[in-house]
């Protein structure tokens, strides 16, 4: 009998998540989602987990903190009790603070150390604590494949995302120490710089209508970056084949970045 293969997705309920994880189970993959929703949108998470089952395979979905060091532990400890053999992770946690380090004016406020180490915690740091722990419960095994959404905001000034470009930077690096210590594991891990899409996240930016109509312009294609194309690239970079490529940051963008 076949060894059920499994998909985990950090941020599981929209954008990237959403999309990769319906894209792995229509490929046979059964999705653990680990999302973050309030009531309002927790319909939303139904139908997602009905179209994955639909797809045949199992969906175990669990409204969490991912950062949330004692919950990460409750997830795993489940996975584990189903002997889940995970094969994908994709690390897509959008939450973090969008606030100017140097306010423009003495009535607003600039960010706050806890705001700044919150973003970093959950947009990077966590990535390296889901893989620790991956790995210590015997989770994820030769083989295994791990992305982690980064973006071109990682290497470029945009107003109010100072917190999240360094919390890219960091996770950038941490993919970069992660592949080499993840190689004698014969473990890959790279991370997906998607061009501009337009996701949740994105809509939560301040001035995201003028990244969109900057976006259209650049993008060779005329269009912006769907979640659906960075769900087929994963899918497509989950392959047997991929096992020599790591420690990347890989543009799925449709030559966006090419032009200036």
């Amino acid at each position: 009998m076949n060894e059920t293969k499994w998909g985990l997705i950090l941020g599981a309920s929209s954008g990237f998540g959403e999309s990769t994880a319906l894209e792995l189970s229509s490929h046979g993959f059964s999705i653990a989602g680990v999302h973050l929703d309030r009531k309002t949108t927790l319909p939303h998470v139904e139908e997602i987990i009905s179209k994955i089952k639909l797809n045949g395979t199992t969906a175990l979905f669990f409204n969490m903190n991912a950062a949330d060091e004692e919950k990460r532990k409750e997830v795993l400890e489940k996975l584990a009790q189903e002997k889940a053999n995970i094969k994908i992770v994709l690390h897509s946690l959008a939450f973090g603070t969008l606030k100017s380090f140097i306010p423009a004016n003495s009535h607003e406020e600039g960010i706050t150390k806890s705001q700044l180490e919150m973003t970093l915690d959950v947009m990077a740091h966590s990535l390296v604590y889901w893989t620790q722990d991956l790995i210590r419960y015997g989770l994820m095994r030769e083989g295994g494949r791990i992305f982690a959404m980064t973006s071109e905001g990682g290497t470029h000034i945009i107003p109010s995302y100072g917190a999240v470009s360094a919390a890219k930077a960091a996770l950038e690096s941490h993919v970069r120490q992660l592949a080499y210590e993840l190689a004698p594991l014969k473990i890959t891990i790279n991370a997906i710089r998607a061009g501009v899409t337009d996701t949740p996240a994105l809509r939560k930016i301040p001035g995201n209508e003028n990244l969109v109509g900057h976006a259209k312009i650049r993008n060779p294609h005329g269009r912006l970056t769907t979640p659906e194309d960075v769900a087929k690239a994963i899918a497509a970079f989950s392959s047997p084949e991929t096992a020599w490529m790591t420690g990347n940051v890989i543009g799925v963008d449709g030559g966006e970045c090419i032009v200036a």
